[in-house]
């Protein structure tokens, strides 16, 4: 029930809180049931228990087995006569068609007693039978109502004036309309409603007058109105209430609406009277200031709705007298703070609309005494897991989480463990070969190897979030808070924080390793053992010293890893804590950024340096040709680090800003851009090298030749000769069988 107050035209059908409310409006009988059983968008047919979409009614064919659906097809003048002539229908079997009117014009349609001349450019009341019940002069060209236009008209019960742009009524314009139920006066050009126009009006229960200009109303304008029941000034520029006393003539009002007017405050008496009030909205005006009792005596309220407002303040008490409340509206209004024990008098409520609305120090407690609520709307998704209780929660996800699970669709949930199974897969497989395979650089070799523990930790991240994600499946929403807020949460947050920031520190310094020895080529400038290794022991301390200090004060950096379901403190909010937020900045914006720019600058001069150096000594170009082979497939390196960390900063750097980031991006950039250099680093840094090719295949072959010696040596049963020791085998000399001489020539070679 989104947006409940959205426009009462919009809600009819549903009448959800005054046909809910059988204590406050037994007045409508038991007709309401048939038509409380229909849902939303549908119309009863007849008295039946069925329903069918509103699209057809009227559609010139019969729907309903009872014909109900085609009944009363002509002008319904709006949907306050429509709902009418539905709830009230008995037996549209005795429905006839003739009209029993004996004068009327002749452009008007007449049915039994009901008469609608709808846009036939009447320019005054046409005289017609006194026996009238229903009249319609719809958009039509009258200007004025005078005296006694419709005293003879004594049984007249619905009354619809609407779009004529009538723009003076006289005191006496509807005397004797004693039986008058129904008067809408709405898209008119009144200005004024003089004391007493209605007075006659007793048993008038519909009362519309939206789209006029009014300015002011006074109580005295809704004398002798005992017994309405539904009263809508919706855009009539109303720019204040009656300072007291509002239902004083109106004892029976159940429904009123100033919508889209321009009221700036309440008076604490208006509503004094109003105890039988069911649904009220003051949606769309400048209100700014509430006082404090403004709604004590709206005991039987069922709906209230107050967004798109100024307020910027509630009361602690101002809902308290509300125990039947079951909608409430406040989306829309620039509060500063919501209190926790707001909503503790609400225990009937069902649906609470805070769109729009930051709550920088929402709580769990702020929501738990509603235990009926079902329906919630909040500006954020993140605001969600502090009503773990509700049913269904507005926004629906932020992108990675949604409301039932962690990983919000089908293509995050397979990604994760595709992402993490080639992560880890690759890492542990290149450690695996650089430990088995010859290294050509043993130093080199360390670095890689110690660069992919620290990317697996990467895929071992992932592997936790896909399993979470199964355990939650389903019911997220009611684990969230407690997730977010766990140790688990931080581990695997500290894991994705050193796996990044171990790997951009190793790539820096692989960077500028090559960029000394290929640049300075004379100076010996490569490390020695000792210093590589004292190197990676510092990064590594570095890396978790930054993963590690926002755990050690939790009043100066709040929940920092358990701002999202995937416990990865990238995107920035207003609920972060300044000190939080200054760090995060500090790592993603400072930090990594100057890594990158020191990667691609060291990477420039390489290239320009080789570039510009012409050099024709033939040994020293063969020393350097091994240097700019590996420098070369940095480069490729340096490309994967753009196309994941540029995204990360430019998210970063937007919601430092305050921009609006669609969810699904910050889902792409956590489960796809974020672990891209870890699944890619094992390709670039060994499997696509050729030194490494080479060797995988020098393996290969002397695996291939001890096969085929076990084989040959269990099929010889005579003789054995002696291979040649200047014949190439792999680099070894054994015994193998003749026959099997020339394949493994061929293979070796």
């Amino acid at each position: 029930m989104r947006h409940a107050r959205a426009g009462l035209r919009e809600t009819l059908v549903t009448l959800h809180v005054c046909l809910s409310l059988t204590t406050t409006a037994g007045a409508m009988g038991s007709s309401r049931e048939a038509f409380d059983d229909c849902p939303l968008g549908l119309f009863p047919c007849g008295n039946l228990s069925m329903c069918l979409p509103q699209v057809l009614h009227c559609n010139g064919q019969q729907d309903c087995p009872n014909g109900a659906d085609e009944d009363n097809c002509g002008d319904n003048s709006g949907w306050a006569d429509f709902f009418d002539r539905t709830v009230k229908r008995e037996n549209p079997r005795d429905v006839t068609s003739d009209c029993s009117l004996q004068h009327y014009p002749d452009v008007c349609q007449c049915t039994e007693t009901d008469l609608n001349c709808v846009r036939v450019h009447l320019k005054a009341v046409p005289p017609i039978s006194t026996n009238v019940t229903s009249l319609s002069l719809k958009s039509n060209e009258i200007r004025t109502l005078a005296e006694d236009v419709f005293s003879m008209y004594t049984e007249l019960q619905r009354l619809f004036l609407q779009d004529n742009c009538i723009n003076s009524i006289s005191t006496g314009a509807f005397v004797g309309l004693y039986k008058l139920q129904k008067l809408s006066l709405s898209q008119n050009c009144i200005t004024l409603l003089r004391p007493g126009v209605f007075s006659d009006l007793h048993k008038l229960r519909w009362l519309i007058l939206d789209d006029n200009p009014l300015k002011m109303i006074t109580e005295e304008t809704f004398v002798g109105l005992r017994s309405l029941f539904f009263l809508s000034m919706v855009n009539t520029s109303i720019h204040q209430l009656p300072p007291a006393r509002l239902c004083a003539h109106m004892p029976a009002l159940s429904w009123l609406d100033f919508e889209r007017n321009h009221i700036q405050t309440l008076n604490i008496s208006t509503l004094v009277l109003c105890n039988k009030l069911t649904v009220l909205s003051l949606r769309a005006n400048q209100i700014n200031v509430l006082p404090k009792n403004t709604f004590q005596p709206l005991h039987v309220l069922g709906e209230l709705d107050l967004s798109n407002n100024r307020i910027n303040e509630l009361p602690l008490n101002i809902f308290g007298g509300l125990q039947s409340l079951q909608i409430l509206n406040i989306s829309e209004n620039p509060l500063r703070h919501i209190q926790p024990g707001q909503f503790d008098h609400l225990v009937q409520l069902q649906s609470l609309v805070l769109e729009g609305i930051e709550i920088p120090d929402i709580q769990i407690r702020m929501f738990r005494p509603m235990e009926n609520l079902s329906h919630i709307y909040f500006k954020k998704f993140q605001y969600c897991s502090y009503a773990p209780h509700v049913r269904k929660c507005k926004p629906n996800t932020d992108g990675i989480s949604s409301f039932e699970d962690l990983l919000a669709n089908t293509i995050l949930r397979v990604s994760v463990w595709v992402m993490a199974f080639i992560t880890c897969f690759g890492n542990i497989f290149v450690i695996g070969m650089r430990t088995v395979i010859r290294a050509e650089n043993n130093l080199h070799a360390v670095c890689i190897k110690v660069l992919c523990c620290a990317d697996c930790l990467m895929g071992v991240y992932l592997f936790f979030v896909g399993v979470l994600d199964i355990k939650f499946r389903g019911e997220y929403n009611k684990n969230a808070q407690l997730w977010m807020e766990s140790l688990e949460c931080r581990v695997i947050g500290v894991l994705a924080m050193v796996s990044s920031e171990v790997s951009v520190l190793l790539l820096t310094y692989l960077t500028l390793e090559k960029f000394l020895v290929i640049v300075f080529p004379f100076r010996n400038l490569r490390p020695g053992r000792t210093q590589t290794f004292a190197i990676l022991v510092t990064i590594w301390l570095l890396g978790l010293s930054i993963a590690m200090v926002p755990l050690l004060n939790e009043d100066l950096f709040g929940n920092y890893y358990g701002r999202n379901g995937v416990c990865f403190p990238l995107h920035s909010d207003q609920m972060e804590k300044p000190a939080a937020k200054g760090y995060s900045t500090g790592i993603f914006l400072g930090l990594n950024l100057v890594a990158f720019l020191v990667i691609v600058v060291s990477y420039s001069s390489m290239f320009y340096s080789i570039y510009k150096t012409s050099i024709n000594a033939t040994d020293l170009r063969n020393r350097l040709h091994k240097d700019v082979a590996v420098a070369n497939r940095f480069f490729f390196i340096v490309v994967s680090d753009a196309l994941c960390w540029i995204p990360i900063f430019l998210v970063k750097l937007l919601s430092l800003m305050e921009v609006e980031i669609p969810g699904t991006i910050t889902s792409w950039v956590v489960i796809f851009i974020l672990p891209i250099n870890s699944a890619l680093n094992p390709i670039l840094y060994t499997l696509t090298t050729s030194f490494f090719r080479e060797q995988v295949e020098l393996l290969l072959c002397r695996w291939q030749r001890q096969v085929l010696l076990k084989k040959d040596r269990k099929s010889l049963t005579s003789s054995v000769i002696y291979m040649d020791n200047s014949r190439p085998d792999c680099g070894n000399q054994s015994y193998i069988p003749k026959t099997s001489v020339s394949d493994m020539d061929m293979n070796c070679k």
